[in-house]
């Protein structure tokens, strides 16, 4: 039987993980506990657009959550239903699209500062 071989384990250099995979996993370990904190970080904002000028204001959290919604009195135009609803519809999306923009600048910071050495990890 080949020296260094196991049923069990397969091939090894002896035992245990080598040094380069105990920091790989060190590493990942890091990234995954950095991640989580910066999700935190992002899901603790707020997000504020305004539409029509000003005429509709809308506030989403991180985790995506309409949190405020603002309409001046002089839009209300019982005629003209539809721009309102556009504008309310407009001044929502865009809130979320700021929360999505910060989480994905967030994470895209944390993972261009460790060098995964050629790991390719979809979605990120």
């Amino acid at each position: 039987m080949a020296k260094g071989y196991s049923a069990r384990r397969g091939f090894s250099n002896g035992g245990g993980l080598s040094a380069r995979q105990a920091a790989m996993q060190q590493q990942i370990a890091k990234m995954q506990e950095d991640m989580a904190q910066r999700q935190q970080e992002v899901e603790e904002k707020s997000f504020s657009v305004s539409v029509g000028g000003g005429a509709v204001s809308a506030t989403v959290s991180g985790k995506k959550q309409l949190t405020a919604l603002t309409i001046k009195p002089d839009v209300l135009d019982p005629d003209d239903v539809e721009t309102l609803q556009d504008m309310v519809i407009s001044a929502v999306n865009e809130a979320i699209h700021q929360a999505d923009e910060a989480m994905e600048s967030s994470m895209n910071a944390l993972t261009s500062a460790f060098n995964l050495g050629g790991i390719n990890i979809p979605g990120l």
